[in-house]
């Protein structure tokens, strides 16, 4: 295990501000001051699926790393299980849409979770120290295997871009969690996935100290390389203009924390009750249900027992592209059938992410009048997702193109939400 320095954290950042791009430029300056001449540098950055400013953060660093003279620059995509982005999105993503070229980058190489030559086992953390992270839930050793890029020798730095949000797993998101999942292999994909469901979403989500933030940060610790965590917390206004509120740069437990602080100011609305009926506008970077889901992990919160979530979204056009059979095969169900699912299927217990994910969609489970255990509210897809394969995981459906937002907002009992999925609702503050 790596014994090494964490950096100095700078940065700031408040729910009232808007950093200007010389002010983000500044505190990245200063927070990689302490790579020099030579040095052997991978950059960790975000999918499609998440919006954040990587486009205007990346050619800063790449700028500056140039400018100190180091030997190596390449870039690695933390895309979990989802499916790779093409060159042109990979381009946007490190802002070069423009078609122009960055000195001094090298590769920009995509994750594959799944294939084991593309893993390195970096260590294992016990099952007493498991059991210990985790407060009980998991009690197994769980080997920590990553990406073979963070293999010792291979780089002597890396640096973590990504926007600090609610989380339904680890809490938020941010800092190691770009580790594992993000360019981990299956053991902690796994492991960390079910542990977010065992711990349950509602006592999860939008808290910064969770089982699963423990795990990771205990398995990031085993990176051979110096990690600085670029943590920022970003939303967009009504014209689309990407606003960042706050930014941290350095040892990844601090950064992240930090901006955590802000984003509990920032993305998390109170509503001082619960509702009927919540209609979810869901935005346009969660195009199949993998990601899309976040719709109820973060509205289901203020949905009364028995009400309805209906998630508008003609752009959703799978369930998962990667998952997808499974998912079907098995359905969207509240946690305590989950766990017997899983009891009974060798096929769910080898994919336990997949499980977590049955889950959080549901949300939370509630006994009908025969004890029988029956999700909490009822979810209705008005998507590109065709009848059938809506009812194959339990999920109502509805014809978008017969979806009316005037319907509903005019109705005090319903709330419509714009851009569902990226902003965490609760009643009142935990």
């Amino acid at each position: 295990m790596s014994t090494k320095l964490a950096p100095t954290t700078i940065g700031e950042g408040a729910l009232e501000f808007d950093l200007s791009p010389a002010e983000l430029r500044a505190i990245l300056e200063e927070a990689l001051l302490i790579i020099g001449p030579g040095a052997r540098v991978l950059a960790i950055i975000p999918d499609k699926t998440r919006d954040d400013n990587t486009d205007l953060l990346f050619p800063f660093a790449t700028e500056i790393l140039s400018e100190r003279n180091v030997a190596k620059f390449d870039a690695l995509v933390a895309q979990g299980t989802h499916m790779p982005m093409t060159e042109a999105e990979k381009r946007e993503k490190i802002g070069l849409s423009d078609g122009a070229s960055l000195p001094g980058l090298g590769q920009i190489y995509d994750h594959q979770w799944n294939r084991p030559e593309e893993l390195v086992t970096l260590g294992e953390l016990s099952a007493e120290r498991v059991s210990e992270l985790t407060g009980g839930l998991i009690n197994d050793a769980v080997t920590v295997n990553l990406n073979r890029l963070l293999a010792p020798g291979i780089y002597d730095t890396v640096l973590i871009f990504g926007a600090t949000v609610p989380h339904e797993v680890a809490g938020f998101a941010g800092g190691a969690k770009y580790f594992f999942p993000g360019v981990a292999g299956p053991d902690l994909t796994h492991a960390t996935h079910w542990l977010g469901a065992l711990a349950s979403i509602e006592n999860v989500i939008g808290r910064i100290e969770t089982p699963t933030r423990h795990m990771i940060e205990a398995a990031a610790d085993f990176v051979p390389a110096r990690i600085i965590s670029i943590n920022s917390v970003v939303t967009r206004d009504d014209s689309n203009r990407l606003r960042t509120h706050a930014l941290f740069a350095g040892d990844f437990r601090e950064a992240f924390r930090r901006a955590a602080e802000v984003s509990r100011e920032v993305h998390i609305k109170y509503t001082g009750r619960k509702y009927k009926r919540v209609v979810a506008l869901l935005d346009e970077h969660y195009d199949e249900l993998w990601v899309g889901g976040k719709a109820s992990y973060k509205l289901g919160g203020i949905i009364e027992e028995g009400g309805e979530l209906i998630i508008y979204a003609p752009h959703l056009r799978a369930i998962s592209e990667t998952h997808g059979l499974l998912i079907e095969k098995y359905g969207y169900a509240p946690l305590d059938r989950v766990r017997e699912m899983v009891a009974l299927s060798t096929e769910l217990q080898h994919n336990l992410a997949v499980a977590a994910h049955l889950a959080h969609v549901s949300y939370a489970g509630q006994r009908d009048e025969t004890g029988r255990v029956v999700p909490r509210y009822r979810i209705t897809m008005a998507s590109a997702l065709d009848e059938a394969t809506c009812q194959r995981v339990n999920l109502g459906y509805m014809d978008y193109r017969k979806f009316r937002r005037e319907d509903y907002e005019s109705d005090p009992d319903t709330l419509v939400v714009e851009r569902a999925g990226r902003d965490l609702y609760l009643v009142e503050p935990h």
